[in-house]
Parts: C-alpha cells; structure tokens; sequence
C-alpha cells in the first residue's frame, strides 16, 4: 500500500535524499544570483563612497570634515562592510534562508552606510 501522507513523491528528480526538501530550481538560482550581486554592489557602494559621504561639508573651506572618528570610518569601510557583504553573499547560498539572508545582509549595509554618515557629522 502507498503512503498518502507522505509530503513528496521519492522518485522526483527535485528532491535531495538528505532531508526531503525541494531542491532549487534554475530559476531560484538565478533570482539568488541576482540579489548577490545587488549585495555586492551596495557592499561596493557602501565601502567606497560611503566615507566620502561621511566627510563631505558643504560650509568648509575645502569640503572636507576633519571627524575625530577617522579611524572608526577607516574600520567601518576597510573591514567592516567587505566582512559583512561576503557573509551576505555566502549566506544567500547557503541551501536554506537564502533570501532572508540578502534582506539581513542589505539592511545591515544600509545600517553601516547610516552608521558612517552619523559618526562623520560627528565633529
């Protein structure tokens, strides 16, 4: 007799043996690799123009803040971001959560981008 309960048909070329879960399909790789790269460019954005931004003043002399925070700034763009987008796009392939990992991973970027800009205006 065959079990009716049972969720998914073993014979399916989708399905992975180790834990009985639809495997990705193309497409949901695809859409995965889209949103790395999206991370990789907001990562990108974030580390390189993101302490521009910081600095920047419209009333100096120059155009340039002189923050007394350079070397947070400094952290934040050289270890900081690279650490938390390659963490994001590792995440995002990982076999489970893979969009939820790219939704976290982008809204800390954006909160180290807010993070950088508050500790620029600090003077």
């Amino acid at each position: 007799m065959e079990n009716i309960d049972a969720p998914f048909d073993s014979g399916s070329p989708f399905l992975d043996d180790s834990d009985r879960r639809p495997r990705r399909s193309v497409a949901d790789w695809g859409w995965l690799t889209v949103l790395a790269m999206g991370v990789l460019a907001v990562g990108f954005f974030v580390g390189g123009i993101g302490p521009l931004f910081a600095i920047a003043c419209d009333t100096c002399q120059d155009g340039v803040r002189n923050p007394h925070s350079i070397d947070v700034l400094i952290a934040l763009a050289w270890y900081v971001v690279p650490l938390t987008t390659l963490g994001t796009v590792v995440a995002i392939f990982l076999p489970r959560g893979g969009g939820r990992a790219g939704a976290i991973g982008l809204g800390a970027l954006v909160a180290l981008l807010l993070l950088m800009v508050f500790l620029g205006q600090l003077v």
